[in-house]
């Protein structure tokens, strides 16, 4: 059974579009929405780059498509079947292409699409039902194949995301502490020219000071 559908810019991660009902009946509906806010944030991150990808979590999986910059995503029961999951993106996919492509990438703000929703609703209800004589026509439908996607653990996921930020932050914290480094060997570069440099043009000056006091005087 589908339990929950976010649609989001992968770009910058901005939730577009959701399922206004979605974890009404669900424990820890919550944390699930914070594993997909954190997997979006990986995806805006380029820390995945799969364009299709099962993603386990507890009793549930998350499936996700990415077209156009955006992700289309469901979490599911583990026993509802991965085609079927993938089909019910697929229909999201091209609606919302359909009546929103145009204005994907000029969206602001978050849920700017949240009208959406009715859509979700209506297609969300069609494959809840996984004996219905359209799913089982869907399941035994062999020119879509699921069997090449991936599937993961949610740690794994959140924990390469993690990784991978971690890098990124020594790795800029380690070229700022290089650039300091280098403005301090310049200034001890620039100190010991001074020191070396300043008794000569201290003697130089006093020499010249005293031929131009002589020549006035003459």
């Amino acid at each position: 059974m589908v339990k929950m559908t976010m649609i989001a810019r992968v770009t910058d991660g901005l939730p577009l579009a959701e399922g206004l009902d979605d974890g009404r009946d669900l424990v820890d509906a919550e944390m699930y929405k914070q594993q997909v806010k954190a997997l979006f944030k990986n995806l805006s991150k380029g820390h995945n780059e799969a364009s299709r990808m099962s993603i386990e979590t507890g009793p549930y999986v998350f499936h996700y498509i990415i077209e156009g910059r955006v992700c289309y995503l469901t979490m599911c029961d583990r026993s509802y079947p991965k085609k079927l999951a993938f089909q019910y993106l697929e229909d999201l996919k091209n609606e919302f292409e359909r009546v929103n492509g145009a204005q994907i990438e000029t969206a602001a703000r978050p849920y700017a699409f949240i009208k959406f929703d009715t859509f979700i609703q209506k297609t969300k209800k069609l494959y809840q039902d996984t004996r219905t004589q359209r799913n089982i026509a869907k399941l035994n439908d062999e020119l879509y194949e699921v069997h090449q996607i991936m599937t993961r653990n949610v740690q794994e996921v959140l924990g390469v995301g993690e990784k991978l930020d971690q890098v990124s932050q020594m790795s800029s914290r380690l070229t700022s502490e290089s650039r300091v480094y280098a403005d301090k060997a310049r200034d001890l570069n620039r100190q010991a020219l001074i020191r070396k440099w300043a008794p000569v043009a201290i003697v130089l000056g006093v020499v010249f000071l005293l031929f131009w006091v002589k020549a006035k005087l003459w």
